[in-house]
């Protein structure tokens, strides 16, 4: 009886559970963000001609439907009031005027700050202007929130991300809240009754193998997401950050790869490109259909790591209706040739017709091995689905 008195006043306190808006992330949410390339470089025209191109190129219709304008659009006080101000030389017309045209455009309008006192860029933060900030986005139609994790002095995380999500509740419009909280107090544990996604690393950059102070390659990222795929699912998701295809530290080949395995992590696609000098062949790579719809599946997996062996990395997804997706990825520097013997998936029960996702076309079935040349940096993308 004691334990149940316990819970009952701990639930009554909120000391627990947070309130959340249900329902909104039940896939992994899809846009662009303008951190990766423009970082505080960012103005309201550059982000009105980004949101014509995502409805013009294509990117509209395969998903894509958020424009998060990250940290820098904030001028460096509040106003007397206490009320974020945006830069007025950035954004002359305000965040209202700006989320109302990404809305007009049947797009949906984000915005970054952080739980510090300060943004990473030094700019004001929300730390006891919740609920006051929360009420200011309703206000100006804020679809997104993306909140980082900067001068927070000895603040506790998870009671921090929760009063901001507790006021985003109480302001009563629906936001997608994502915590940038960069993986240092384990998000994954405690977030899903917060937030709807977490980031479960640091900084990714637009590099293959490298790895700084902040900035992480893809390689390093993507290493850090094993064994964190039984936190993930509908209204909850790990998230590696934002993507860096077509940026330009990464070959088209690398690109393609980023893509693949960000798909089959089931992670948010945030493009982070110039979508205004996007290459015919990086948007192709934006609007795979096929690959997008593994990402989206509504079974919500994340994949897992299947072998690590050498250069060579498999990954597997489970999939709704019975299918799966296969990634084979090559970290190495040199290509090799990979033999499949179907018999090693255990998994797969009966025979399966094998889709190539960047050839887009079926490549046979399981009922014969194959022999496959990979490139190095370069991956294998498979969808298997159950032979009629």
């Amino acid at each position: 009886m004691k334990k149940l008195s316990f819970l009952f006043v701990m639930l009554l306190s909120g000391s627990i559970y947070s309130q959340k808006f249900e329902g909104l992330a039940l896939t992994p949410p899809m846009g662009w963000n303008s951190w990766n390339t423009f970082a505080t470089n960012i103005h309201e025209d550059m982000i009105k001609q980004i949101a014509d191109i995502i409805v013009s190129s294509g990117m509209k219709d395969s998903g894509y439907e958020y424009v998060v304008v990250d940290d820098g659009w904030e001028a460096l006080a509040r106003d007397s009031e206490g009320n974020l101000v945006p830069d007025p030389k950035k954004f002359p017309h305000g965040m209202k005027a700006l989320a109302d045209y990404v809305h007009s455009k049947g797009l949906k309008f984000g915005i970054h700050n952080c739980a510090g006192n300060t943004t990473c860029n030094g700019f004001p933060g929300g730390r006891g202007h919740e609920y006051q900030d929360a009420r200011l986005y309703a206000s100006w139609g804020v679809d997104y929130l993306k909140y980082d994790w900067c001068d927070h002095g000895t603040a506790d995380a998870r009671e921090t991300y929760k009063t901001m999500g507790d006021a985003l509740y109480a302001a009563k419009r629906p936001v997608v809240y994502s915590l940038c909280e960069w993986g240092n107090n384990k998000p994954w544990e405690w977030g899903r009754d917060i937030a709807h996604l977490w980031r479960t690393t640091g900084d990714i950059t637009d590099c293959y193998n490298c790895q700084g102070e902040y900035d992480l390659g893809m390689r390093f990222v993507l290493k850090l997401q094993e064994g964190l795929e039984k936190y993930s699912g509908p209204d909850r998701w790990n998230d590696p950050d934002m993507l860096e295809v077509g940026n330009p530290g990464l070959t088209l080949t690398e690109s393609r790869s980023h893509f693949s395995l960000w798909c089959m992590l089931a992670a948010p696609l945030m493009a982070g490109n110039d979508l205004r000098k996007m290459t015919p062949e990086i948007l192709e790579i934006l609007t795979n259909k096929d690959a997008i719809a593994i990402n989206q599946d509504k079974l919500g997996k994340q994949a897992y790591l299947y072998m690590d062996h050498l250069s060579k990395l498999i990954y597997v997804k489970e999939l709704s209706d019975g299918n799966w997706a296969i990634c084979w990825h090559n970290t190495g520097d040199q290509s090799y040739t990979q033999r499949i013997n179907w018999e090693h998936f255990t998994f797969l029960k009966g025979e399966f017709e094998i889709k190539d996702i960047w050839k887009n076309r079926v490549i046979g079935t399981t009922s014969k091995n194959l022999v496959v040349n990979i490139d190095t940096h370069d991956v294998l993308f498979f969808k298997l689905s159950p032979k009629k």
